[in-house]
């Protein structure tokens, strides 16, 4: 089946997946893609980051790249719980994520972990896409190694 033929049940772990790995590959492109057309919040920060720009410098500008290019991280993305309305064309998810990394100077560890609670919508062709995305920091290890900024 066509990505933009995939029902919302496939679609949107599709989406949450795609995000991770794009995050993992150092690919902001990829991520501001994905996210160009969504409202994007933390709990750390009332601000809105919204539009491909802005979504692309958000990560440039927080994300540290090593050599290869990426973070040298691992999102992991857990216990998905969707609801999708297929009839009206919009979905929500709520997620964990735990982002494990390890550099030449940090040993294997997780960094730090929270949730996502995201919601979706499908266009007049049928493809699937964020509207928002709303990350929660839970509990947070050493980020030295990951972010550029200080978290909060």
């Amino acid at each position: 089946m066509a990505p933009e033929r995939q029902p919302g049940h496939i679609a949107v772990p599709n989406l949450v997946a795609l995000y991770a790995e794009g995050i993992d590959a150092g690919d902001f492109d990829a991520v501001a893609d994905l996210l160009a057309d969504c409202v994007v919040t933390t709990d750390a920060s009332p601000d809105k980051i919204v539009g491909r720009e802005a979504i692309h410098a958000l990560y440039a500008t927080w994300t540290r790249r090593y050599e290869d290019g990426t973070p040298r991280t691992k999102h992991v993305t857990t216990n998905l719980i969707l609801d999708i309305d297929e009839d009206a064309g919009t979905a929500s998810a709520r997620s964990y994520f735990t982002v494990l990394q390890a550099t030449p100077d940090l040993p294997l560890q997780p960094i730090i972990t929270g949730r996502y609670r995201d919601t979706f919508t499908r266009d007049a062709g049928g493809a699937w896409s964020f509207a928002s995305r709303h990350m929660v920091t839970e509990q947070a290890g050493d980020l030295s190694h990951h972010l550029m900024l200080p978290l909060g």
